[in-house]
């Protein structure tokens, strides 16, 4: 565990060393899918392909690309969409990894176990490789404040 410690407070970027690949079936869809994460370059991001398409559309993990939070989050570009996010890029975040292509076969990713465990033991065995590029570090230099009407919501970082 200390290891991995040390690698989450790198300040370079991150990758994967080796593609690795996965299967299991959507949550909502209930169908079967592989997933496989690809090494990327530095400033890559982390970005989703889909494979069963002609068309291989790239959407970035992005908040801009998010078109549904009914049931789970949803991303999507030119109509092509891929749900069920929340838990893959989870355990991307945890492992401190900037840059990959998930490449995926169907529009939903694995439910697998419905935690993020599956994933990131999947990524530990692929092997986590620091790029020669600094991490983009997003620094709150002030303090945000929102206030939904509707909804009555509020919050405030002090």
């Amino acid at each position: 565990m200390l290891e991995l410690k040390q690698h989450l407070m790198a300040s370079k970027q991150r990758t994967i060393a080796k593609p690795i690949s996965l299967k299991g079936l959507g949550l909502h869809t209930g169908k079967k899918v592989e997933l496989t994460f690809q090494p990327a370059s530095e400033n890559h991001g982390i970005i989703f392909q889909r494979t069963d398409l002609p068309e291989k559309i790239r959407i970035e993990a992005h908040v801009n690309n998010v078109i549904d939070t009914s049931r789970s989050t949803v991303l999507g570009k030119n109509n092509i969409r891929v749900g069920t996010v929340e838990h893959v890029l989870s355990a991307i975040s945890g492992l401190g990894i900037d840059n990959v292509l998930i490449e995926i076969s169907g529009e939903e990713i694995p439910i697998l176990d419905g935690s993020s465990k599956i994933f990131v033991n999947v990524l530990l065995e692929a092997g986590l490789v620091d790029q020669d590029a600094d991490k983009n570090i997003f620094t709150l230099t002030e303090n945000i404040s929102y206030y939904d009407e509707k909804k009555g919501i509020k919050y405030k970082n002090t």
